[in-house]
């Protein structure tokens, strides 16, 4: 009579793992969600194969623990895992597998893919802002008010502000400008940077009626400053990384941008289900659990720093974190 080893269930755990690895296609999709997350027509878009032949190769991996399934909506996207434990043989190879196939550049008609696929997700932001430009604050406050994540977000700025030397900083999407004094305030020279102009319009009338003179509006996105090798000391990101087309960018982005030491403060929601506010509010994103936004931070090159946590009446929760370009700061 034969006797299991006591390793065996442990080896056979890897089984699956391999074999819903061991396909070029597969393969080309852990590589395509190093960063990104998407939903089955958008993969399917990107690979040029149909629906029902992309769930199946999708619900193989999930099903061997490579990926894990997100509903955002009505419709279900697909990420990398958050949670590998270095104790799990299973996620050991897992975590093996994922960085064997990043070490290989995506080929250039898939980066092109990409792109497309970004720049209609910004399109459909950037429509839905054009149209509710005069109803803003009002669509933005059907989740929060400013104040509830401005005034702690601009407090936890003004704490650092005390310790470092911010001569620099950069507000990525300011709406309709009301952080910019705050900024203004504590830094020599302010860029706030947004893709639509209607907004841009209405953070340029904050500025004069607030006699803002150290704030400069720039139209466009994170690339065209990174174009003209601009640095910061501070980069601020309130309430933005839920409409915009690839939140893992933006910490990329921002990392090129900061001046060594240098800072990025987001404010955003925590990960919900009212899917209203999808339609609603312009959302591409409903919320971040703050482990993506760490793993994210991380991949950037930047270490995570103070947290802090607001709970709204509403259900909806909001995370204000802070990112540091080398060590976290004390």
């Amino acid at each position: 009579m034969t006797t299991s080893s006591p390793s065996t269930p442990t080896v056979n755990c890897l089984a699956p793992v391999y074999k819903a690895s061991g396909d070029p296609l597969r393969l080309e999709i852990l590589r395509v969600l190093r960063r990104d997350t998407f939903g089955v027509t958008e993969l399917s878009q990107l690979f040029g194969m149909r629906q029902s032949g992309m769930s199946h190769h999708l619900k193989v991996m999930t099903k061997a623990g490579l990926l894990e399934p997100q509903r955002e909506g009505n419709a279900i996207f697909y990420r990398r895992p958050l949670h590998l434990e270095s104790s799990k043989l299973a996620d050991q190879t897992i975590r093996h597998i994922f960085e064997t196939v990043d070490h290989t550049p995506l080929p250039a008609h898939l980066q092109d893919k990409l792109e497309e696929i970004r720049q209609q997700r910004a399109s459909q932001s950037q429509a839905f802002f054009s149209r509710h430009a005069e109803q803003f604050r009002e669509q933005q406050e059907l989740i929060a008010t400013f104040e509830l994540y401005a005034e702690p977000t601009a407090e936890l700025i003004r704490q650092r502000a005390l310790q470092q030397q911010w001569h620099t900083a950069l507000e990525i999407g300011p709406g309709e400008g009301g952080f910019l004094a705050v900024l203004s305030d504590i830094c020599d020279q302010v860029v706030a940077l947004d893709n639509s102009r209607d907004m841009l319009a209405k953070a340029t009338l904050t500025c004069q009626e607030q006699g803002l003179g150290n704030v400069t509006l720039v139209e466009g996105v994170t690339g065209t400053l990174l174009a003209h090798s601009e640095r910061f000391d501070l980069v601020v990101a309130n309430m933005v990384l839920h409409h915009v087309p690839s939140p893992a960018d933006i910490f990329l982005d921002a990392a090129a941008l900061l001046t060594d030491a240098g800072c990025l403060v987001i404010s955003d929601l925590c990960r919900h289900d009212q899917t209203w506010a999808r339609e609603n509010c312009g959302d591409l994103w409903l919320g971040f659990e703050p482990e993506e936004l760490t793993a994210w931070a991380s991949a950037a090159g930047l270490s995570a720093g103070e947290t802090l946590f607001i709970g709204l009446r509403n259900g909806f929760q909001i995370q204000v974190r802070e990112f540091w370009k080398g060590s976290a700061s004390e």
